[in-house]
């Protein structure tokens, strides 16, 4: 029961400000992790097609921040950032993203590998403030797409690592 007494999970109290992409990745849970951790990965797959990142600082602790600019194909640069919130390697991320350290909309998303065989699935679950602030993510940043993009951006480099037999 929630605190409503209604019965209402937490989540479904959140669909309607809610993005859920996931995907599943051949490549073992460990090397996914540290690709998505460790800023020398970072810069190789961070963003949708077609944008690079460049990373300003970085420090990857709870409490820690990512301070990055990522351009687009068009030459708009987009200044982001995030701070670590939990880290459970290799199994658990959440962090607060915007585009800066005092952004009143930035979004909360958790991250989470779980082992799928030999394979990892990969979920990231989003939750912005507000419906209109999920709703101009998806409309104006596409941010659906973009997300999906990014995952299979990491898919790709994670088995081009596992090829290669760097850890």
């Amino acid at each position: 029961m929630s605190a409503t007494g209604r019965g209402v999970s937490a989540r479904s109290a959140t669909a309607d400000r809610e993005i859920v992409i996931s995907r599943v990745i051949d490549a073992p849970r460990e090397l996914v992790f540290e690709a998505f951790t460790e800023v020398r990965h970072l810069s190789r797959w961070w963003g949708p097609d077609g944008f690079t990142t460049t990373t300003r600082s970085f420090e990857f602790r709870v409490g820690g921040e990512w301070d990055f600019v990522m351009h687009g194909p068009d030459g708009t640069d987009y200044p982001e950032w995030i701070s670590w919130t939990e880290i459970s390697p290799p199994e658990r991320i959440a962090l607060l993203h915007g585009e800066s350290r005092d952004d009143p909309n930035a979004f909360e998303s958790v991250l989470t590998f779980e082992p799928d065989g030999a394979a990892t699935r990969i979920e990231m679950r989003t939750v912005f403030p507000t419906k209109e602030l999920r709703d101009e993510a998806v409309e104006k940043y596409h941010a659906i797409d973009g997300g999906r993009q990014t995952l299979s951006n990491l898919a790709t480099y994670a088995t081009e690592l596992l090829r290669e037999g760097e850890n």
